[in-house]
């Protein structure tokens, strides 16, 4: 039998469970949050299967930049008596 994408659940160090999806070749593609639950995470699964081939791409690659970042103010020297 050929290797196909599957989703794996997991519960992590800190007892979360976790998912992630995983190509045919064994490449992690992408992993979840933590779920104090594992019928949060199956939800969760299905919603993604169920919503995924209707979902918008949206490119963010072109996005506004940020602001740049104001340099920090320099502190007065005070003056010794």
């Amino acid at each position: 039998m050929a290797a196909s994408y599957k989703f794996e659940i997991y519960k992590d160090k800190s007892g979360e469970f976790r998912f992630r999806f995983r190509a045919p070749n064994g490449e992690k593609m992408f992993a979840s949050e933590g779920y104090s639950n594992k019928a949060s995470a199956k939800s969760t699964i299905k919603s993604i299967v169920k919503h995924v081939a209707k979902a918008d791409v949206e490119d963010m690659s072109k996005a506004m930049k940020a602001p740049k970042a104001k340099p920090a103010k320099k502190k007065k020297k005070s003056k010794k008596k």
